[in-house]
């Protein structure tokens, strides 16, 4: 079944109630980062769940702050919104050891007005002691407040049984998922992750592609804290876009929340089959995007380069050519990765970044003919004999590629272990040259015959 149909649940409630707690015993694992610092979560983040035979989406949003003048308070609240108004049903979380508080009110009357079916849940009720406290949140007129402990389990499973009960019957799935919508493990879907350093723009360029503010936007260093994924259809391909937190030097990484989040950031670069790697136009290639590229390099995912905030850089007739001149003198070893200038901000080209991905990811999976790599392996040996090592003659018998998604190609030897860096190198300069594999790194592996 389409995840794009199927109820959604909405968990609200002020900071540091449990949202997210929830949001990940529901689930049966980490999903949301929890820390104690308050506004941890910001940006809605979707998960499928199931209870009792009954499948649903689960929404973990940012708490809620009422009369904030904070801007990225201010966008959790438009974040906040968008959950209640897309939600069939809603969960309201409180903290049943702070007690009542005049912020659950004005959530409780913003939850009324919605008119969805709201199930209030007073969290942190860990034992029988604190079950009194539950008299005072009949005030709220939301109906039985449910005790639970998010952090034990404890009357959980009870809640859901209630839960369940006031969802709508599952959908079934249209022909064309829509764009934005949530995320699920959709067959055949493209995993595409946009990563880089702090601010250059991925949550833009994300937002700019689904053609709505789906993640959190400021300037702000640090504004997305977790890994979002979003399901979005391009050319009748299911794409699902990861949009990441800033990855800095592990050296400046002091704060907890940070550790957490560049996790998320890493996992969802293993995770991903086509990494999207946004360079900041005005500031040009830095050191720790090349640490970047050569991390998702060795994990042999696909990777492009987008140089984004492309509108801000003055331009003459040759600026890009002298602009990707530079950018390939500094990538080395890395010159097979494909680069784009866009722009998040006017959707400059961003539409092809999506043509690039599946471009890239077709690459990943394409065979090569075991006859065509040996004709290769032939007229490359004529062209430059493979150096003796230690007074030994080598060999190069014949190559077949072993793998696809992502390629491997095995090449049957004599002296496996002394073939030098450098012909190595010159092997695979022109393997490309002829074969290709745009934004693909490829292994080599020299076996014995």
């Amino acid at each position: 079944m389409s995840i794009a149909k199927k109820p959604l649940v909405a968990i609200i409630g002020r900071p540091n109630v449990g949202k997210s707690t929830l949001f990940n015993r529901i689930l049966r694992k980490r999903v949301a980062i929890v820390h104690d610092q308050p506004g941890v979560t910001r940006d809605r983040h979707y998960a499928e769940a199931e209870w009792s035979g009954h499948e649903f989406v689960l929404i973990d949003t940012g708490g809620f702050f009422a009369g904030s003048s904070d801007v990225i308070n201010q966008a959790v609240l438009r974040q906040i919104d968008e959950a209640v108004a897309e939600a069939h049903c809603l969960v309201f979380v409180t903290d049943g050891r702070n007690g009542l508080t005049a912020m659950d009110q004005e959530i409780a009357r913003m939850l009324r007005h919605s008119g969805k079916p709201v199930l209030l849940a007073v969290n942190k009720i860990d034992d029988n002691g604190h079950l009194p406290a539950l008299t005072e949140f009949y005030r709220l007129g939301l109906g039985e407040p449910f005790p639970i402990s998010a952090v034990s389990g404890m009357r959980v499973g009870d809640f859901l049984d209630q839960l369940v009960q006031k969802l709508p019957p599952a959908q079934r799935p249209p022909a064309e998922p829509e764009a934005g919508r949530e995320a699920g493990v959709e067959a055949g879907a493209l995993q595409l992750a946009i990563v880089g350093r702090p601010n250059v723009g991925k949550s833009s360029l994300v937002n700019a592609l689904l053609g709505q503010e789906k993640v959190i936007v400021t300037d702000i260093p640090g504004t997305t804290r977790d890994a979002i994924d979003t399901l979005l259809r391009y050319q009748n391909r299911n794409i699902v876009l990861i949009d990441t937190a800033g990855l800095r030097k592990a050296a400046r990484v002091k704060e907890a929340v940070e550790f957490y989040s560049t996790v998320r950031t890493r996992d969802a670069i293993r995770r991903c089959e086509v990494a999207v790697v946004v360079v900041d136009a005005t500031e040009g290639l830095t050191d720790q995007e090349l640490h970047i590229i050569t991390e998702i390099a060795q994990l042999h995912k696909g990777i492009i380069l987008a140089i984004n905030k492309w509108d801000l850089v003055e331009k003459d007739a040759n600026t890009a050519r002298e602009y990707a001149r530079r950018i390939y003198a500094e990538l080395r070893i890395y010159n097979y990765i494909p680069l784009l200038f866009v722009s998040a901000l006017t959707g400059q080209r961003v539409f092809k970044l999506l043509e690039l991905a599946l471009q890239v990811q077709a690459e990943r999976g394409r065979e090569v003919r075991t006859s065509e790599l040996n004709a290769f392996l032939q007229e490359a040996m004529q062209r430059y004999q493979p150096p003796a090592m230690d007074q030994r003659e080598i060999k190069l018998n014949y190559c077949t590629q072993v793998k696809n998604n992502p390629p491997v190609f095995a090449i049957f030897c004599n002296h496996p272990t002394s073939i030098p860096r450098s012909y190595r190198q010159y092997l695979e300069k022109n393997f490309r040259a002829r074969f290709g594999f745009r934004g693909v790194p490829i292994t080599f592996t020299f076996r014995k015959k």
